[in-house]
């Protein structure tokens, strides 16, 4: 009886890894929030394992001391249009974001794209007050 409740198991576990279908695997970088040269600001990553966990982070070089800052956190795992809560505590920083193959939004909790003023670069800034919070995922 351990022997046919073992296989059960591990077959269901199989079939629910099986489910798990990412964009891609690995390392991107984006930049929704578009900063100023000479801002310091972070650069933003993430990784989406095999297992379809996604893990976001960021490194930050402070520019007067060349001290890096980094975190890396665990938003969860993958599925199309998933709003994912992204928290990093050096910062205190909480964000919403959706990914799809080549492309991450920055959202509100309900999955809309925001538009807002820092997500434009200093160039579209001059002819837009707000630009819509997406980043192409580089590799």
């Amino acid at each position: 009886m351990k022997k046919i409740f073992s296989l059960v198991i591990l077959c269901i576990s199989m079939f629910a890894l099986a489910q798990i279908k990412t964009p891609f695997n690995g390392h991107r970088s984006f930049d929704i929030l578009k900063g100023y040269s000479g801002t310091g600001t972070p650069h933003y990553y993430l990784d989406l394992k095999k297992n379809g966990d996604v893990h976001f982070g960021y490194v930050q070089v402070n520019q007067a001391n060349g001290k890096e800052t980094k975190e890396e956190i665990n938003a969860g795992k993958y599925a199309p249009n998933k709003v994912m809560k992204v928290v990093f505590k050096k910062f205190n920083e909480t964000f919403f974001v959706k990914l799809n193959n080549n492309k991450i939004y920055l959202t509100d909790e309900k999955g809309n794209i925001q538009n807002l003023e820092g997500c434009c670069s200093s160039s579209e800034s001059i002819d837009k007050e707000t630009c819509t919070c997406e980043s192409e995922l580089y590799q």
